[in-house]
């Protein structure tokens, strides 16, 4: 892993007509991760992922991809990434492996180099027993792993992933997954946008959320749950009517929740929390029926920073 970022972004502006679709956005993606963008739908999340791999230009700022400056060396940024996505873009008709050496050539490699690296990527994938079957045959998971094979043709530096797993089921997005993560294993740099918290909090080193064209927090998935309170001690009680007495015992800011008979507090020292209320619920005669110290979801995260952005 090299100091240069694979990645650099520095306030990046584009706009549609009226609409600032970003507006002053800052990105740095260390080389050999995988630095996932979180955002609502608008944010700017593929029209930033357009201006890094070339596909647009933007109205101001900075962008180097692969230690090159997007708007003047995009033929050479080129051929240094792959580009994954939203929507398939291989031929349903031809076969997986036909598919990749269509790519191939595209590429401009020779035919005989083209169909090595095809049997090469099928291999890869977990795709070479069904490397000869039209792709029409193929499950969503299958044809995702295809698109992530075609775009490693030509063995980029930095691959672009927009939502890559979005319409799959919990299968075929965790084929993906894995996927992705032999590429970053094999020192492929990874940007991926998504809409699934859960497929950033599985894959992803660094995470930068992003809303209204900006980024709003950038850390790893642990350092945006603290950024919400900290770990939190949820407990479910037999009795509903003992909610108050048993919030009273709790540490830290307490939420009920009465149709569950829950109560939730942020705490401090995990251990400690626990065996405190175990203990203090113990001595007050209050019967609980759960109790688990847990960190915060990225759900959460992202619904705190959107929040705290809107207001």
């Amino acid at each position: 892993m090299t100091d240069r970022p694979a990645i650099l972004v520095e306030g990046l502006r584009k706009r549609y007509g009226n609409k600032q679709a970003l507006d002053g956005l800052d990105l740095t993606v260390r080389a050999g991760t995988v630095h996932a963008v979180l955002g609502p739908n608008g944010a700017g999340k593929t029209t930033a992922v357009r201006i890094m791999s070339t596909l647009l230009r933007p109205d101001e700022g900075r962008v180097d991809v692969a230690g090159l400056d997007v708007r003047t060396r995009a033929e050479e940024v080129r051929a240094r990434i792959g580009l994954l996505g939203q929507h398939a873009a291989v031929d349903e008709e031809l076969s997986g492996r036909q598919n990749l050496e269509m790519f191939g050539r595209l590429y401009h490699l020779g035919a005989r180099q083209a169909g090595l690296r095809a049997d090469e990527l099928l291999a890869r994938f977990g795709l070479a027993d069904t490397g000869r079957k039209a792709v029409k045959q193929y499950s969503g998971g299958m044809r995702r792993r295809l698109d992530l094979a075609a775009s490693l043709i030509s063995a980029p530096q930095v691959l672009f992933l927009d939502e890559p797993t979005t319409g799959l089921d919990p299968r075929g997005r965790t084929e993906v997954w894995n996927a992705v993560r032999s590429l970053v294993g094999g020192g492929t740099t990874v940007l991926l946008t998504t809409q699934y918290l859960e497929e950033a909090d599985q894959l992803a080193d660094r995470i930068a959320v992003i809303d209204h064209g900006r980024v709003i927090a950038d850390g790893t998935a642990d350092q945006l749950k603290a950024e919400t309170g900290g770990d939190r001690i949820d407990v479910v009680l037999h009795d509903a009517t003992q909610l108050d007495r048993a919030a009273s015992l709790l540490p830290g800011d307490v939420i009920a929740d009465a149709d569950r008979r829950l109560l939730s507090a942020t705490v401090t020292d995990r251990m400690s929390a626990l065996t405190d209320t175990v203990a203090a619920l113990r001595a007050a005669g209050i019967d609980a029926q759960d109790i688990a110290i847990r960190r915060p979801t990225l759900d959460e995260v992202f619904l705190h920073l959107t929040k705290e952005n809107a207001a």
